[in-house]
């Protein structure tokens, strides 16, 4: 399998993508359900979620409403306990792979909510047998990987999103609309926080000992490509996997997918190639109870549908300057608090004053893109709404209020579907599963993967605690050999 995407396969035209697919894969299905084939939109799919306890059960209940949950899989039967009674006619299986070798040829889709560590495992899977899926952020936990589910989606023409849900709010589609209009000038900075990690396993070292294993987790199948190692209880199992290096993406992968998409998407982010990251120090085996990373973006260019098409004018292109991209998270110890940080790592308060004359204080999480023409910011993790202040203007203004903003078109299909956001993103991706268009979902893979690869980057510049220089169309950090070890994982035998 190639590294990267050829991009002139993302312009093939729809007939010279059925030849190459077909005579690639020896067949003209292209992965579309076998269900569908044939018959009309409306028929519902069998849908197969692995990881069905956690994140998983929101994601089994938001297919539920439209399809047919027909298998649940989780190492940990225990945590999927709720979700077998709820859906008492699913088959029920600990191991993925014999779920997928008894009844592959029964589902139609699959939903991967399983740790970040087997995250590519899982839906790489699935999509080797052709099956369209949704994988929860960040994706995966290797810039390899994501990379390589990249790849694999596009190579074989399937229907993929990554579960950042925040995609379908409509304030975001239509804030990546008024950044790349310009309204507030070329954007040199941007900076984003969170209120992660919430979890008490972060800035730690492993605990000594073991706890017995409880009946219904299969702890090895639930280790899967990680190294071995005991068991303890509330340590790892079922939430605080997330701050453990073998097993999650710390805060970052946590929090990056959501909160910096809208930044990613309006300022057309691609391959960064400065990477550095000061941190609270950290722990052999866990993230940083607190970090800043710094991202270093090049200039850039990007073609838009041209908002007044002519005859020979159908698009606009845009040059964006250089950008400074920071992250924070965490905080200050303090006991007694969840994640037992006081979450003051936020942007310098030179910049965050005007948010606290306009609301009062800093909100725990939010996105502020800095231009010269004026700022945008955005008070929650997912873009859910924004507020625009351009120059001489004294306060900020809802963007469904502001002037300037009315008169930029809407150029970003907004998503179609009522309800939550969760349930809109999920519905997008049953939708073009039926219609077998797998353009239709905004967070597909060959983009989600692309958000998940900046994300990752950050975490290998916290593990090796260096500035990296990144050459992202060769997957490699020219400065700095042993992150080499971060960016591909070797996984434990057995495990691919």
């Amino acid at each position: 399998m190639k590294p990267t995407i050829q991009s002139a396969r993302i312009g093939q035209s729809r007939r010279q993508f059925l030849q190459t697919t077909a005579l690639a894969a020896g067949a003209i299905t292209l992965g579309f359900p076998a269900l569908v084939r044939g018959q009309n939109l409306n028929s519902k799919l069998n849908i197969a979620v692995i990881g069905a306890g956690g994140k998983g059960a929101s994601d089994t209940d938001c297919c539920a409403e439209t399809d047919n949950i027909f298998a649940l899989c989780d190492a940990d039967r225990n945590n999927a306990a709720k979700q077998l009674e709820k859906y008492p006619d699913a088959k029920f299986y600990q191991n993925y792979q014999h779920m997928l070798d008894e009844v592959g040829k029964s589902i139609d889709a699959v939903d991967v909510a399983t740790p970040d560590h087997f995250h590519a495992i899982a839906a790489s899977a699935a999509m080797n047998l052709g099956k369209p899926v949704y994988c929860q952020k960040p994706l995966c936990q290797t810039i390899w990987e994501a990379r390589q589910l990249r790849t694999l989606a596009v190579d074989r023409g399937l229907v993929t999103q990554m579960g950042n849900q925040g995609s379908a709010e409509d304030g975001l589609r239509r804030g990546v609309d008024v950044i790349q209009a310009g309204i507030i000038g070329q954007v040199k900075e941007v900076h984003i926080w969170t209120n992660r990690p919430i979890w008490p396993t972060q800035g730690i070292e492993r605990p000594a000992g073991a706890d017995p294993i409880p009946d219904g987790l299969d702890w090895d199948l639930w280790l899967g490509p990680a190294p071995v190692r005991p068991y303890k209880k509330g340590v790892y199992d079922p939430f605080n996997w997330r701050g453990w290096v073998d097993f999650g993406t710390g805060a970052l992968g946590d929090m990056a997918c959501h909160t910096v998409n809208l930044s990613f998407r309006g300022l057309h982010l691609g391959y960064p190639t400065e990477i550095a990251a000061t941190t609270s120090g950290l722990a052999v085996e866990t993230y940083p109870l607190s970090s800043k990373i710094r991202f270093e973006f090049p200039k850039r260019k990007f073609s838009q549908p041209a908002a007044h098409p002519s005859l020979f004018h159908h698009h606009d292109t845009r040059t964006f300057d250089p950008c400074t991209l920071w992250w924070y998270d965490g905080g200050q110890p303090q006991a007694g608090t969840r994640g037992g940080h006081d979450g003051s790592n936020k942007p310098p308060v030179e910049l965050t004053a005007d948010l606290v004359a306009f609301r009062g204080e800093v909100p725990g999480s939010g996105c502020l893109l800095i231009g010269d023409e004026g700022t945008l910011f955005s008070p929650d993790d997912y873009g859910t709404e924004f507020f625009i202040k351009l120059k001489g203007e004294t306060k900020y203004t809802h963007y469904k209020k502001h002037p300037a903003v009315a008169l930029i078109p809407q150029s970003t299909p907004l998503n179609p579907f009522k309800g939550a956001a969760d349930f809109r993103h999920h519905q997008e991706w049953l939708a073009a599963i039926k219609s077998g268009r797998p353009q239709d979902c905004y967070s597909r893979f060959d983009i989600g993967g692309r958000l998940a690869e900046i994300m990752l980057l950050g975490c290998v510049a916290l593990r090796t605690g260096k500035t990296l220089q990144w050459d992202g169309p060769n997957m490699q950090v020219t400065n700095v050999p042993e992150a080499a070890q971060f960016i591909r994982r070797t996984n434990r035998t057995g495990w691919v």
